[in-house]
């Protein structure tokens, strides 16, 4: 009897050969984003208010680049998928670069929920506390000019707060410092695996052979039986726009073979 060799579920957008099709079908210049959901090859876009959508052309690789809204909280959100960490885990990566290191923030990892036309930043930063958005799940680098300390941090969440603890001991209230130097233009990696258990770990990297482990969860952070999308998203900190670059993002993790 054949067995499915398609268990395992994987979403890559490397953004490649899209500028002449956007061109094509006029939608370089702007798309009324806040109405819903934008397929943008084969992720989706959401986010709050309109922004412009184009590719960068000067560097290799298919790169998408999100400018946003010109108000304060505006933002945009790719989606890649939705996962159950006790079927088998997941994880997701995400390469991207912002054009402000003063005045954005960004989170990539899972948020179990999502809002698909007003999405909402799962946790963000106000001087030295975090604050979880959601009412369900997180887990994933969030990075936020609005904190006290400008740095890529590792979070994870159930709820209004955060629970569970890395190894080692450390409180995750207001999540584990990368102590990377964020700089405006230069890519970031952030890369978060959630295991059957509901532990999982946040990386984050600027180069795909080297991507220092940032915080490993002892005990589950979230829920391991809920579903998690797997996102990236750029947020404004101000009422200006911002770029947003996007040169990859990936998930991946198990299909559900049971049977009803």
């Amino acid at each position: 009897m054949p067995h499915s060799q398609f268990g395992r579920i994987r979403v890559f957008e490397d953004f490649q050969n899209f500028e002449d099709n956007i061109a094509a079908t006029g939608l370089a210049t702007a798309i009324v984003w806040g109405t819903g959901w934008v397929s943008v090859g084969g992720v989706g876009l959401v986010s709050v208010n309109e922004g412009s959508l184009a590719w960068t052309i000067d560097e290799p690789g298919g790169i998408l680049a999100l400018t946003t809204d010109t108000g304060d909280d505006d933002n945009a959100c790719l989606i890649a998928g939705r996962y159950t960490p006790a079927i088998g885990g997941a994880y997701t990566e995400c390469r991207h670069k912002f054009n402000s290191a003063t005045l954005g923030a960004t989170f990539a990892g899972f948020s179990e929920t999502m809002a698909l036309d007003t999405p909402v930043m799962p946790a963000e930063f106000a001087t030295a506390t975090m604050t979880y958005n959601g009412t369900g799940g997180m887990l994933g680098a969030q990075f936020d000019t609005d904190g006290t300390t400008d740095d890529f941090r590792a979070c994870g969440g159930d709820g209004a707060a955060a629970t569970g603890s890395v190894v080692g001991g450390a409180a995750v209230a207001n999540g584990i410092r990368a102590n990377e130097v964020i700089t405006a233009d230069e890519w970031y990696i952030n890369r978060t695996e959630l295991d059957e258990d509901g532990t999982g770990r946040v990386y984050v990297g600027h180069r795909g052979d080297f991507m220092p482990l940032i915080a490993d969860w002892a005990t589950a952070p979230v829920t391991r039986t809920d579903n998690f999308y797997a996102v990236a998203m750029f947020e404004n900190r101000s009422a200006a726009a911002r770029l947003w670059e996007v040169d990859y993002l990936m998930s991946e993790g198990q299909r559900d073979w049971a049977r009803d």
